[in-house]
């Protein structure tokens, strides 16, 4: 079977940059605030009773109310109970169209029966864990060798912050150089050391809070995009020890909301190769999103260590994983396989690779391969994007739509499209006082999806599915409609 990309037409990341550029510089348009009120007293104190009473509850005993940062939603926190397909239904019985998609594993659609009956069947003869080999650990890594040319070897994790971290101690062992360099805006988990330079370009520590300065002596980043720039810090890093490799979310930081050109991977990678970097893909995000060969069969490039995560476990838990060429992926099995000669790095995790996981990955990536999920999931996301586009243009709105396959993007107030300038100081606090205006309008906008039944990624980003038909897609058009019809400039 012939597996098509989910990306049928490249976004012109030119054009897109220039709109973005022109959002951040116009007036805020957000929902209004009588139509924000309504939506809080008709449909959140109204409709939304037992979530609320719950999260009360849950405030008293976990910080903040939720467990993941994505369970946030203004004026309160939903309690979800059910997700099947496309849509979510929440303790109050309400339904939702589901474009959070746990946060990007689902390609399939959420709780699919093919991935769920294998499960099922797992746990009542195996279990969920074992602390031992399971046979769907070599199945698992088998099925992912096999699509992506650039895996010869695989490790699982138990998530992808432990994938970025196990690839930077790879590539500094094997190349016997310490820096890394990121791209500027780019999110590689919340380990210490990759916790710089995120969301925003330029902003190096300053969303780091609780990490030691020192913790980012090894750690650069290099504005999205710019391949100038990359080799100046590549190039600056030979005085300093050289640099051991150069992380890239493919799509652009992330996961493309600042797009990237179609042949800046390409560039990427000969400068790495330029200057003895090691090429890392982190493809949490795009990996069996994009397609079967993930984004870099998409973009054709050759990266030396991907890093895996969401759709690996097929939305159970332990999804994440390192991938790689067999002269990089040794590092991992040092002392393991025989080999006395190179150290190993430190890397574990009592609970990565379990059955459960292995079994849930295994057969998900079996689904989308069988299906053709990801180019029917990349097919709804251009019907999203292009009917989004028709709205922000009926109503005469700044808005930004655009879209890289299933992964959808609607930029109402730009707030992760600002940039730093260190030379520039004096806007430093203009730049951070901006972003958390625009950030808190965003959550207002996200309230209104959420209260017309559109379960959104922080109101700006939205994931695609094999679930989805034209049907529902159309039906998710209407319902921004009207939070469109109750938008208007801020006062």
């Amino acid at each position: 079977m012939e597996n098509k990309f989910a990306i049928t037409t490249y976004p012109n990341a030119a054009e897109i940059t220039k709109q973005l550029d022109e959002l951040i510089k116009k007036p805020i348009y957000t929902i209004k605030p009588e139509a924000l009120k309504a939506y809080e007293e008709e449909y959140y104190e109204k409709k939304c009773k037992k979530s609320k009473e719950m999260i009360e509850k849950a405030k008293e005993i976990i910080p903040g109310g939720v467990q993941h940062n994505l369970a946030f939603n203004y004026p309160f926190p939903l309690v979800f109970t059910k997700a099947e397909g496309a849509k979510l239904y929440d303790i109050d019985g309400n339904e939702y169209l589901d474009f959070l998609q746990a946060g990007g594993p689902t390609v399939l659609g959420s709780n699919p029966p093919e991935v769920r009956e294998q499960v099922i069947d797992l746990l009542k003869t195996c279990g969920p864990s074992t602390g031992l080999f399971h046979e769907f650990e070599y199945k698992l890594a088998k099925k992912i060798s096999d699509n992506v040319e650039t895996v010869q070897m695989f490790r699982m994790l138990g998530s992808g912050t432990e994938a970025c971290m196990a690839a930077a101690r790879v590539a500094r062992l094997a190349t016997k150089k310490k820096n890394i360099i990121k791209m500027g805006g780019a999110y590689h988990g919340w380990s210490d050391q990759l916790a710089y330079g995120i969301r925003i370009p330029g902003s190096k520590f300053t969303q780091a809070n609780g990490v030691p300065l020192h913790t980012f002596k090894y750690t650069q980043e290099f504005f999205p995009n710019d391949l100038d720039d990359l080799e100046r810090k590549l190039r600056f890093n030979m005085l300093r020890g050289g640099t051991a490799a150069v992380f890239i979310e493919p799509v652009g930081p992330e996961s493309g909301t600042r797009p990237v050109d179609f042949d800046f991977n390409k560039g990427v990678e000969r400068l790495c190769r330029k200057y003895g970097a090691l090429l890392v893909f982190d493809e949490v995000v795009t990996g069996f999103r994009i397609g079967m060969s993930c984004a870099q069969g998409y973009f054709g490039v050759s990266p030396d260590l991907t890093i895996f995560g969401k759709a690996i476990a097929g939305g159970y838990p332990g999804a994440g994983g390192l991938g790689g060429k067999k002269e990089y992926m040794k590092y991992l099995g040092a002392g393991l396989d025989g080999s006395t000669k190179i150290k190993k790095a430190l890397v574990g995790g009592t609970m990565a690779a379990t059955p459960i996981s292995c079994v849930a990955g295994y057969f998900a990536l079996e689904a989308i391969e069988q299906t053709n999920a990801c180019y029917k999931a990349g097919l709804m996301g251009d019907r999203l994007t292009q009917g989004l586009q028709k709205l922000i243009k009926k109503y005469g709105l700044p808005f930004v739509a655009f879209n890289q396959g299933s992964i959808c993007h609607l930029e109402t107030v730009g707030t992760m499209h600002f940039a730093i300038n260190w030379m520039r100081p004096w806007e430093i606090p203009h730049v951070l006082s901006e972003t958390s205006i625009r950030k808190k309008e965003m959550e207002h906008m996200g309230a209104a999806y959420m209260a017309e039944g559109l379960v959104t990624l922080a109101g700006s980003r939205l994931y695609t599915s094999a679930a989805y038909t034209p049907e529902l897609i159309d039906e998710a058009l209407k319902r921004f409609d009207k939070v469109f019809a109750n938008v208007a400039m801020k006062k």
